[in-house]
């Protein structure tokens, strides 16, 4: 299956680049996308499955709510409230976020880092 995650800053992508496998693509908003930057990415994405993985902040939900208009079949990961965001949010609990959202054969996992499947 031919998948991207779509995340809001370059800090964001760094942060999943380092747990996800480069054959996931990992498209940024640059903060709030205005129309000229969702018609970037509506195109950049094509048809393949998204995966939305915004902050748990007031901008990042306003952020995920375009998206979702844009992308009505996209699969939604979230992060915890209290993680200041994608890039700040702990390996592990990103890595479980990745797993529930059905991306374990994707991920890299650390060294150390137990496999679960959930």
């Amino acid at each position: 299956m031919d998948i991207v995650v779509i995340v809001e800053g370059k800090n964001d992508r760094a942060r999943l680049r380092r747990l996800l496998s480069a054959e996931i693509e990992v498209f940024c908003t640059y903060g709030t996308p205005g129309t000229r930057q969702l018609e970037k990415l509506r195109k950049a994405v094509g048809d393949r499955h998204v995966y939305l993985f915004t902050d748990n902040d007031a901008s990042g939900r306003r952020i995920r709510g375009m998206l979702r208009d844009l992308f009505p079949d996209a699969e939604h990961i979230y992060t915890r409230k209290g993680y200041p965001g994608v890039e700040n949010t702990p390996d592990e609990y990103l890595i479980a976020q990745l797993e529930k959202a059905g991306l374990e054969e994707y991920i890299l996992y650390p060294p150390g880092q137990p496999v679960s499947f959930s």
